[in-house]
């Protein structure tokens, strides 16, 4: 029999033909596929991308409408709560997520810190000691930096790479966000982690290794950088009063013990 693989790779994909075959090409590695299966969350792209993805014998979830990256996020959530992996690894279809991660951001999530206890986040950074060199636009140095100020204030803690798509999860944090009203469905980046701060999450940041996108168009092009970044900060300070002031979401932590494994 099969052993059961411990964790879920859930890739959002939106019109991502030109690059997604590369990606899974690199996953099926055996140093990767005996680790973790691959969903990939086809956010009713109008290209091949489902078609090129299913080729290769991995599972697919195709939206009817385009819903945006944050719902396609939360429904492999959902789908890894419902197939009882034990994490949750999220990285990009468009080829800047390099795969060498996967199995760094896997032993990140296993390792307890000095007081024993272990990650519920862990942040793939292209910002600290040890990452590859990532070139950045002004606009998003601005954006990077402002965030990095937002979530200090509000938490206490720098976290240097606040924006990053390349994630593991722990069991108990994809089950959080997969819950109605936990996750930003649209743009879920610097907000979430205010949240998951506040709540007493656990958020520890590694090196990582990215490379710049190479076709499509990315989501954050053009002047969208500034546009976002004013969106980010309501939604960030949004956040802050939900979870500091008006403390919405302190029931739901102590439900998440009933849960544990």
């Amino acid at each position: 029999m099969e052993n059961k693989k411990e964790v879920l790779i859930v890739i959002p994909a939106y019109n991502e033909e030109k690059t997604i075959i590369s990606v899974l090409e690199k996953l099926e590695q055996p140093e990767i596929a005996q680790i973790a299966d691959v969903l990939v969350m086809n956010d009713a792209s109008s290209d091949a991308t489902n078609y090129v993805t299913k080729k290769r014998n991995h599972d697919v979830v195709t939206h009817v409408f385009n819903l945006g990256y944050g719902s396609g996020l939360q429904l492999g959530y959902k789908y890894a709560v419902r197939k009882d992996y034990l994490y949750v690894i999220q990285m990009d279809a468009d080829g800047q997520h390099d795969v060498c991660n996967i199995p760094k951001i896997y032993q990140a999530l296993k390792t307890p810190d000095e007081n024993g206890m272990f990650p519920d986040i862990v942040l793939g950074s292209r910002f600290i000691e040890g990452s590859s060199e990532f070139p950045v636009i002004m606009a998003k140095k601005i954006a990077f930096a402002w965030f990095r100020i937002i979530l200090r204030l509000g938490t206490g803690r720098r976290i240097s790479d606040p924006t990053t798509g390349l994630q593991g999860l722990s069991w108990r944090t994809f089950l959080f966000y997969s819950k109605y009203d936990n996750f930003d469905d649209k743009y879920p980046d610097a907000n979430m982690l205010m949240q998951m701060l506040l709540l007493g999450f656990r958020v520890r940041e590694i090196p990582a290794v990215m490379h710049m996108r190479t076709e499509g168009v990315s989501m954050h092009s053009g002047l969208k950088p500034i546009l976002y970044m004013f969106r980010m900060t309501f939604s960030i300070l949004a956040v802050w009063i939900r979870e500091k002031i008006l403390k919405v979401d302190e029931g739901k932590i102590h439900d998440l013990e009933k849960y544990e494994k």
